[in-house]
């Protein structure tokens, strides 16, 4: 085990010690990962779900693959179907809109990719974007375009955490806040 820093946080009710990662000279952020988390996933599907109750929306829609099991849970809370926006292309996406972004975590450009049959199934609809940490936006900003590609309205934007600038997050339906951390 490493003696890696941790900023402790409390999310829905559920303590955890995030571990701090350095991106860049000078620059640390905290990372939440919830893939395998169970009980924080399902707190945090909970609260959101309460946040969304009078958010008028048909479709929930997130970016693989970090967040892909709050949108599940999130999808049984609601009971609103889910979609999940690809890194990757496979042949059987057939003919399928794609938007770039430059990541956070990598510095690289980032390819978002909506399937051929969930773009159908977009194309008039109110949907509510869900990612688990909101930082940047640049994520968020790729959703966004593929959504008004497919003719599809963003209506709300949800995550567990946002990070940065609180300012520029405030329209988010969140459940904290997260500093940056700064030497």
């Amino acid at each position: 085990m490493s003696n890696r820093e941790t900023y402790s946080i409390e999310i829905a009710g559920i303590k955890r010690d995030l571990r701090l990662f350095e991106i860049k000279p000078g620059l640390r952020i905290a990372i939440l990962n919830i893939l395998g988390d169970t009980e924080l996933v399902t707190a945090c599907a909970r609260e959101l779900g309460k946040k969304l109750k009078d958010v008028s929306y048909d479709v929930l829609v997130t970016a693989e693959a970090k967040s892909i099991p709050l949108a599940h849970a999130l999808s049984i809370e609601t009971g609103k179907p889910y979609i999940v926006l690809r890194k990757l292309y496979k042949p059987y996406m057939g003919d399928a809109l794609k938007a770039e972004t430059l990541s956070i975590t990598t510095g690289q450009p980032q390819i978002l990719i909506l399937d051929e049959k969930d773009r159908e199934m977009m194309k008039g609809k109110k949907v509510v974007i869900v990612d688990d940490v909101i930082s940047t936006g640049s994520t968020l900003q790729g959703m966004r375009m593929l959504m008004d590609k497919a003719g599809a309205a963003v209506v709300g934007e949800a995550a567990i955490l946002t990070e940065g600038d609180r300012a520029q997050w405030m329209h988010i339906y969140s459940l904290g806040h997260l500093p940056l951390f700064t030497d």
